[in-house]
């Protein structure tokens, strides 16, 4: 009897249909990615670091919107804005961090500065990215509205209307309750990674 009782508490399931057994036989099979998704994910996150400056120059810029382009095709230069600089540099500094984070983590080598950078610089560098990307939207502003660019007026055959001078006024509008959430996200991350009591955790 007392056999079958023992017998029966190894299967416990917890109300989860497994056995202790076979969740420490899962947990171990979920250790972390092959051999071959591992070196994927390094060269991808190489590649991916060493070609952020160009990726960020050359296409951050649609995160603002095609009105730089477009704006650019009107000789309307919002590019020579000093708006442009701060969230190319934010988002490529931020970028490099962030990719070479991935890399020494997937080699299970993360150096503490890395991890430093990667939790403690997005509190200048954010809030900068942020401010261009606003700063430059701002700016074309009034060739948007005086062009009319992108906006579609009735009457016309589909019946329907759009602003894009209100539409990038909404888009502003919405880093309001979008960027403290992420900012604020991100501290409470940074306390938890960088707290002394998960370095000592992690130590032993």
């Amino acid at each position: 009897m007392a056999a079958s009782s023992s017998s029966s508490s190894r299967r416990v399931d917890n109300g989860y249909g497994a056995s202790s057994q076979q969740q420490q036989a899962g947990s171990r099979r979920r250790k972390g990615p092959g051999t071959l998704a591992t070196a994927y994910l390094v060269i991808y996150n190489v590649v991916m670091t060493a070609g952020s400056p160009v990726k960020y120059k050359c296409n951050r810029l649609i995160k603002v919107g095609v009105t730089l382009t477009s704006c650019k095709k009107h000789d309307f230069m919002v590019q020579s804005e000093d708006s442009i600089l701060l969230f190319v540099i934010a988002w490529t500094v931020t970028e490099i961090i962030r990719y070479s984070f991935y890399t020494f983590s997937l080699l299970n080598h993360l150096p503490y500065l890395i991890k430093w950078a990667r939790y403690t610089l997005f509190i200048v560098l954010y809030p900068m990215g942020v401010s261009g990307e606003l700063l430059t939207i701002y700016a074309a502003l009034p060739f948007v509205r005086q062009s009319g660019l992108y906006s579609i007026s009735l009457p016309n055959k589909y019946n329907f209307s759009f602003d894009y001078y209100t539409f990038l006024i909404l888009v502003m509008m919405s880093y309001i309750p979008l960027f403290p959430q992420l900012y604020f996200h991100m501290l409470h991350q940074r306390r938890k990674v960088l707290s002394p009591a998960e370095e000592q955790k992690k130590a032993e």
